[in-house]
């Protein structure tokens, strides 16, 4: 079993942080007089920040500088670092823990894969960094999913070959930068949307690492 390795995304798998975007995304567009509801916010998800601003001003019909926009981008990512910081052990997802030390325990390699800067804060925070073997992140790749370079970049972490790495993720994009990368693809959601991953399980709770591999294994 030790020979796999695990690749999981951040965002909607391990932890929902994605409320905290919304949040300061919405003070943004609240002080830009732009009105900005969930269901706008629903176009902002996997995309960049300058992309996710863009869109914004959009909905406003508005225009700016680039020197602008990235004053912006900074002061929505400053007040995501602010309501992050608070985040708890309490908001990791159900079952998270349990099965990421399972897969520790089974001596399986463990490394994360996300665009976020943020991503080491947010592990420590959740008091779960010492689960992970490698930390790869927005400081390191440059290059969006469904691009692979962050999941290929955790395998060479790992030292695992992709055929033997089993990627985590909760976006389209993301199940399609495993397949990119040579991997396969646990989804983690509805089947009606990531119908493209190997298996796709609901969330962690009650899940095992012995009956996942069984399952991919018959894939």
């Amino acid at each position: 079993m030790s020979q796999y390795g695990f690749l999981f995304d951040l965002d909607g798998v391990i932890v929902d942080t994605a409320k905290y975007h919304f949040l300061a995304w919405k003070r943004l567009a609240d002080e830009l007089d732009i009105p900005f509801t969930e269901q706008d916010n629903e176009r902002l998800k996997g995309v960049s920040r300058m992309a996710s601003l863009e869109i914004i001003l959009e909905i406003g019909n508005r225009t700016m500088t680039e020197d602008e926009k990235q004053a912006l981008c900074q002061r929505k990512n400053d007040w995501y670092v602010e309501y992050i910081k608070k985040l708890e052990k309490s908001e990791l997802l159900p079952g998270v823990e349990n099965f990421l030390k399972q897969a520790h325990a089974a001596g399986i390699k463990i490394a994360l894969g996300s665009a976020s800067k943020n991503s080491p804060m947010i592990l420590d925070r959740l008091g779960i960094t010492e689960l992970f073997d490698a930390v790869v992140d927005g400081t390191r790749v440059s290059r969006a999913k469904p691009d692979p370079e962050v999941f290929v970049t955790g395998a060479e972490d790992l030292g695992i070959d992709p055929e033997y790495c089993v990627v985590f993720e909760d976006a389209v994009a993301g199940v399609q930068a495993a397949h990119n990368a040579g991997m396969k693809a646990v989804g983690i959601g509805s089947p009606e949307i990531l119908g493209q991953a190997e298996l796709v399980i609901p969330g962690f709770a009650n899940v095992t690492v012995n009956d996942l591999l069984q399952k991919l294994e018959n894939v």
